[in-house]
């Protein structure tokens, strides 16, 4: 199969070049995003792969079917960037990748919440400077606190476990479906606003829905716990940026750990070192001392992209067979967190 795979880089080359052996689709790595300008370079794929942030809207569609692609595959399980109703109608099947490495995600997370209390970033930038003072470092054990992990699905099941039985913490969740196998652990279920008011640590693992967008809001901050510690490596618009700003500003919120933001598509996956970021939101969250920001990279292991790449070849393989497409997503779908 002839695919037209937009938006890369050195590793997605490089891990669909390998995952590609036993397969044989012709892939033609393109640089630039998908988008309206750009659908046209399709033109003569029968398949597209795209990422998180390709945008596949009614416009890129109907290029993209004049051109004579019949599947989307995005190399990602979010899939809130797609227009699922308009692929149906043009006849387009849409596969993901619905569980590349939730493993990958979860660790990350925790990462960014050590990292992020306990002053890590802050203390390596000093020591560079051959700066040893400790005064303005003093963090807080993970041990014992209340941690609330909304959305336990793969990702944040880890997550919950991982902070139940590996730290000892408090945890609560929040979710449709409870899971009992963390219930067993003494994870406890609570409606997210009871959640909200009572954990000192927040964890998002949720889809992106209607209902969660903006979960984090000035109204959840101001009834939080003073000094809430939020983490974010799901989605970027389950947080509202300019109320977050506001928590920072009065101190209501202690610290921030984001890999994703909601403005992310103009700024993630590129260097834009030598460029002027006009995004005045995101550069303020930048001058706070107990922000950590990464640029979505939470998925980005060995495992994990091998995984994806596989994945995503595979499914372009049963398409082409006529096999039935495990990975498929059909329109009224909710777009699920990555």
């Amino acid at each position: 199969m002839r695919i037209a795979v937009f938006n890369t880089k050195p590793y997605d080359r490089r891990f669909l070049t390998e995952a590609n052996a036993p397969y044989g689709h012709d892939l033609h790595f393109l640089e630039p995003r998908l988008e309206p300008a750009t659908a046209s370079l399709a033109a003569g794929h029968q398949a597209v792969c795209v990422f998180v942030n390709d945008t596949v809207n009614a416009e890129v569609l109907e290029t993209l079917a004049a051109g004579g692609t019949k599947l989307i595959a995005l190399r990602c399980a979010g899939f809130n960037n797609v227009d699922l109703a308009v692929a149906a109608r043009l006849g387009i099947d849409v596969v993901r990748v619905p569980a590349y490495s939730p493993h990958a995600v979860a660790e990350f997370t925790i990462g960014l919440l050590l990292a992020v209390d306990r002053n890590i970033p802050r203390a390596w930038a000093r020591v560079r400077e051959n700066n040893f003072a400790l005064e303005g470092l003093i963090g807080r054990n993970l041990h014992g606190r209340t941690v609330g992990v909304i959305g336990t699905g793969k990702i944040g099941a880890l997550v919950a476990r991982t902070l139940r039985a590996g730290f000892g913490c408090e945890v609560l969740a929040s979710d449709l479906y409870p899971d009992p196998e963390l219930e067993a652990i003494g994870v406890r279920y609570v409606p997210r606003d009871e959640l909200l008011r009572t954990a000192g640590i927040v964890t998002l693992h949720c889809p992106l829905t209607p209902d969660t967008r903006h979960l984090i809001d000035a109204a959840a901050i101001e009834a939080a716990r003073p000094g809430l510690t939020i983490v974010n490596t799901s989605r970027g618009a389950l947080i509202d940026t300019a109320a977050l700003i506001e928590g920072l500003k009065s101190r209501k919120v202690g610290a921030v750990a984001l890999d994703v933001y909601e403005q992310e598509a103009d700024l993630f996956f590129e260097d834009l070192s030598n460029e002027i970021v006009s995004d005045d939101q995101f550069q303020r969250l930048l001058t706070f001392p107990n922000v950590l920001v990464t640029g979505h990279q939470a998925f980005l292991t060995e495992e994990a992209l091998g995984a994806i790449a596989d994945t995503t070849l595979r499914s372009a393989a049963d398409a082409e067979a006529g096999r039935p497409l495990a990975n498929r997503v059909d329109a009224g779908l909710i777009a699920p967190a990555r």
